[in-house]
């Protein structure tokens, strides 16, 4: 049995758990991980990848900077999230706003102290990701456009930091992030949608509630179009580099076709939460999916 003092210990780690999205966090290190292995550095060994104190590190980096932003993200929508996401608010009350400033600031500090492992080009990259991720909470994700090219941008940005460790400039790379921007562009539209009645009545001026519903929706599906044109050209002209992995993009198709037909139906907030499920899905299984690149050679890679 737990007493009262040990009950109350795990809830506030699970309400500090649930301001900075530590699965969302561990989804994005095995991202890192298995993009250095498959596609950043496919032709070393996985147990070179896997001891690189130097990768380690930009990943710890990557991890607290993000987590960070989480949690300003948290602070400043405060207000908003208690009519978008209620019960989560109410879990993530139990931390006090005091501890969360200073959860921020001990892992912004963590996040350049890992970076400085590695360089002092790390150490400045990283202060300027953390500088944005602030700025961004802050004031631009109030604003339609700019707010979801920078939520989108920013969740690309840790892994640009592995890209530049490994120096693998391949075009099938880029191609890759374009989808992965892509999608992740999707699904921060979905989220305004989703979250248009907090938006609407705290001055957030988001596409949804500046434009309408319709004119998102047309958004999204100009963009799941535009998604298909990374998706033909690896499936097409990088059918080599990607391996087995053509089989998740054939079934991206399928579901941006799923994603399309659900979202013309969409009315309220359930429905726009299944379609932010379905590209979470998508997501997350891409990343897992990666495996699939070299499967064929998987256990000579591993020795």
């Amino acid at each position: 049995m737990f007493t009262r003092k040990q009950k109350h210990f795990f809830l506030k780690f699970f309400s500090l758990f649930s301001v900075v999205r530590g699965y969302n966090i561990l989804i994005i290190v095995i991202a890192q991980y298995l993009t250095s292995i498959y596609i950043f550095a496919p032709e070393l060994p996985v147990r070179e990848v896997l001891f690189d104190i130097n990768l380690l590190m930009l990943v710890l980096a990557s991890s607290s900077a993000i987590a960070s932003g989480y949690i300003i993200n948290s602070f400043y929508d405060s207000e908003k999230d208690l009519i978008n996401r209620p019960r989560k608010t109410m879990l993530d009350k139990l931390v006090s706003q005091r501890t969360k400033l200073s959860a921020y600031f001990i892992l912004n500090f963590l996040s350049v102290f890992f970076a400085s492992y590695v360089s002092f080009r790390a150490v400045l990259f990283f202060s300027v990701y953390i500088f944005m991720l602030w700025f961004y909470s802050h004031k631009l994700k109030k604003y339609p456009f700019i707010g979801n090219m920078t939520a989108a941008i920013l969740a690309v940005v840790p892994f640009f930091a592995v890209f530049v460790h490994y120096g693998n400039f391949d075009v099938v790379i880029f191609v890759h992030a374009t989808f992965l921007f892509l999608l992740i562009s999707m699904r921060e539209l979905v989220k305004d949608l989703e979250n248009i009645k907090g938006d609407l009545t705290h001055g957030y001026k988001t596409i949804p509630v500046v434009y309408g519903e319709k004119t998102s929706k047309k958004m999204l599906t100009f963009i799941s179009v535009l998604t298909l044109v990374p998706v033909f050209l690896l499936i097409t002209r990088f059918n080599e580099e990607i391996g087995y992995m053509d089989y998740y993009f054939y079934a991206s198709i399928a579901g941006l076709a799923v994603f399309l037909t659900v979202l013309w139906y969409s009315k309220n907030k359930i429905h726009y939460i299944i379609l932010h499920n379905i590209l979470k899905f998508a997501i997350v299984l891409g990343v897992f999916s990666i495996v699939l690149i070299h499967l064929e050679s998987l256990t000579n890679k591993l020795f």
